[in-house]
């Protein structure tokens, strides 16, 4: 398994190129769409993985809270069911359409709100995938400026409250992509 390791302040910042539905950390983030009901890529892979459990507690949220689905930029929790990590925390990043449409503050939105969850619940070790580079087209490049910004201020913000943030890239490129911005921005 391919890794890198940072620091930002007492928090580890990780790189790993691997599968998100693999990682035994409290939260690990699905990349979900508003209806929270499974799809493709990350968000598929996580709910085939996890099971019905949490697609049960989905399907409450979205009657609860979210009846016309989760905002872009926000998010929830839920069980894990059957992944290694305790909680899922699902967050719907942007569909990108050129970036003038205020993508880059809605994925901005998305890293900060599943922290704000993760703290809110005291999830002290937390999985991301690259939220809205895949179906939703966000180009890799700009996505990870932006995921490694946030992150790093949310991080600096809230001292203390994360052992380890860890970013998990599915692809060599993205892995790459993401290493070479984390070089320049954490060291």
């Amino acid at each position: 398994m391919t890794t890198n390791e940072y620091r930002i302040g007492e928090t580890r910042l990780v790189l790993v190129r691997g599968d998100i539905t693999e990682q035994e950390v409290d939260a690990v983030v699905n990349a979900a769409n508003s209806t929270l009901m499974g799809g493709g890529g990350v968000d598929g892979a996580i709910h085939r993985k996890g099971g019905p459990a949490i697609l049960e507690e989905c399907k409450e949220i979205r009657r609860t809270r979210y009846p016309d689905g989760l905002p872009t930029g926000e998010a929830v929790a839920t069980t894990a069911g059957d992944l290694p990590a305790r909680r899922v925390i699902h967050t719907v990043g942007p569909i990108w359409r050129g970036g003038a449409n205020g993508e880059p503050e809605l994925l901005a939105s998305a890293y900060r709100s599943s922290l704000g969850v993760a703290r809110d619940e005291g999830l002290r070790t937390v999985a991301f995938p690259s939220i809205s580079t895949g179906a939703y087209g966000y180009p890799t490049d700009q996505a990870a400026e932006i995921a490694l910004r946030t992150v790093k201020e949310t991080i600096e913000t809230n001292p203390g409250v994360f052992d380890e943030v860890r970013f998990v890239l599915f692809s060599e490129a993205d892995y790459e992509t993401y290493r070479g911005v984390a070089e320049r921005l954490v060291r």
